[in-house]
């Protein structure tokens, strides 16, 4: 029987979902049941920073199952002290610790119980932004700005107050400069906290996000300050910006210790996706505040040894092929030959990104008025084909919205890159986007 009749798949019409079975890969390539390949320029789900079978993780697993594949956190378990000292190591958290748990949402929601009983808010509110995305269990979808899961989830309830995103090509504030957009944005926040006096934290991104909002330089450092003048602990979700994708091990520390948050959640590329894995990673005052109290929370995968086997590996794997620096310098170059692109081709509206292997082409319909091609989430009939038409030459790009988002592992090839952006070039051209 095919999976289409017997799986419930994520983010689709389920009549709708017929996709060819992947049999294996290897890099930045994967492989059908045919044997047809494609580049992967989105890293599937922005997660496969390895590549595809990394042997360095494959290997620790393949290990690490001999000797002992699961034990409770109630125990100790070798590899996962391991991954939490080179968490702490790798983000500078000295005298910090670490939670594990098993992806992103659930990060998320254990890095707000953390931080609210640290603060001994039990009930703090929690400030988010519009159109950004934090998880889809309950919790995650009250945090999340998300359109897709709006109506099923109340913010208020939880509670969560949103603000307007650090979105500077549309910016909600109607400023004309990135820097008045995400000077504005951090205003937003600050007003967010002075009309809640019992809120607990702020929880945003700090760079990459599936959203395709990539804040201004001066949003970050602004939102630091701000938490810091008010009281409340700033929690950053590096569930996909983290680990090189952005060009750092963690986003924020482009700012360096002025952009350092409280707490940070990680996933994705925390094991270059090769097991599930998430971790809450806290600082040494939030661990302070929780040492002599009950955590009255868990999983029963919480800190899984195959899985923290996976991540000791893959965080050597970053470290001794130096794919954060690689990831920065390729990312220059693909910038720079999008910003080529779009000055051809009139439908791009805006590049974004290019810190590291993540970048954001936003397409319109007019570039003078930035009217967009379909109303956000929509994705254009032509966008739509431009994806199919590459994966016929195949190279698998990702798009949602007006967006192009591309996020390829780090250890991809340069010369697959120039092609990927050449058939992405000749594409554009070649479709009709009225």
């Amino acid at each position: 029987m095919a999976e289409r009749d017997t799986v419930l798949h994520s983010w689709c019409v389920q009549a709708g979902w017929n996709a060819p079975t992947v049999a294996g890969g290897r890099g930045a390539r994967f492989w059908d049941e045919s044997g047809r390949q494609y580049l992967d320029m989105s890293s599937q789900a922005e997660c496969v920073n390895l590549g595809h079978q990394h042997p360095r993780v494959v290997r620790a697993i393949q290990e690490q199952a001999a000797r002992l594949c699961f034990v409770t956190a109630a125990w100790g378990a070798e590899p996962r002290a391991r991954l939490a000292e080179r968490l702490l190591e790798k983000s500078g958290f000295e005298g910090g610790r670490v939670f594990f748990t098993l992806g992103g949402a659930d990060a998320n929601e254990q890095a707000v119980k953390f931080a609210r009983q640290a603060l001994g808010r039990p009930r703090g509110a929690i400030v988010t932004r519009d159109r950004s995305y934090h998880g889809a269990s309950y919790a995650a979808m009250a945090l999340s700005g998300d359109s897709r899961t709006s109506a099923q989830a109340d913010p208020a309830a939880f509670p969560v107050r949103r603000v307007p995103p650090p979105y500077a090509y549309r910016c909600p504030f109607g400023t004309r400069s990135d820097e008045a957009c995400g000077a504005k944005a951090v205003e937003a926040v600050g007003q967010a906290l002075d009309a809640d006096p019992d809120a607990a934290a702020v929880l945003m991104e700090p760079d990459a996000g599936t959203n395709g909002i990539v804040a201004p330089g001066n949003f970050w450092p602004g939102l630091r300050r701000v938490t810091r003048e008010k009281g409340v602990w700033l929690i950053a979700d590096e569930v996909m910006s983290g680990f090189g994708r952005c060009g750092e091990w963690f986003a924020w520390q482009r700012y360096g210790e002025e952009g350092r948050p409280d707490l940070m959640t990680l996933a994705k590329g925390l094991t270059g996706a090769h097991i599930p894995l998430a971790a809450v990673v806290v600082s040494k005052e939030v661990a302070g505040r929780l040492e002599q109290v009950p955590l009255n929370t868990g999983l029963t995968y919480c800190g899984h040894p195959l899985a923290c086997a996976a991540g000791v590996a893959a965080i050597d794997a970053y470290e001794e092929e130096g794919l954060i620096a690689r990831s920065r310098a390729l990312g220059a170059w693909l910038f720079g030959r999008l910003r080529d692109l779009a000055a051809r081709h009139p439908v791009i509206g805006d590049v974004r990104g290019g810190r590291g292997l993540f970048a954001v082409l936003e397409l319109v319909r007019d570039r003078a008025t930035r009217e967009p091609l379909r109303p956000w989430p929509e994705v254009h009939p032509a966008l739509a084909a431009l994806a199919r038409r590459a994966l016929d030459e195949g190279v698998s790009f990702a798009v949602r919205g007006n967006l192009v988002v591309l996020a390829p592992p780090l250890v991809i090839e340069e010369t697959d890159l120039r092609r990927a952006i050449d058939v992405l070039d000749r594409l554009l051209g070649d479709s009709e986007w009225s």
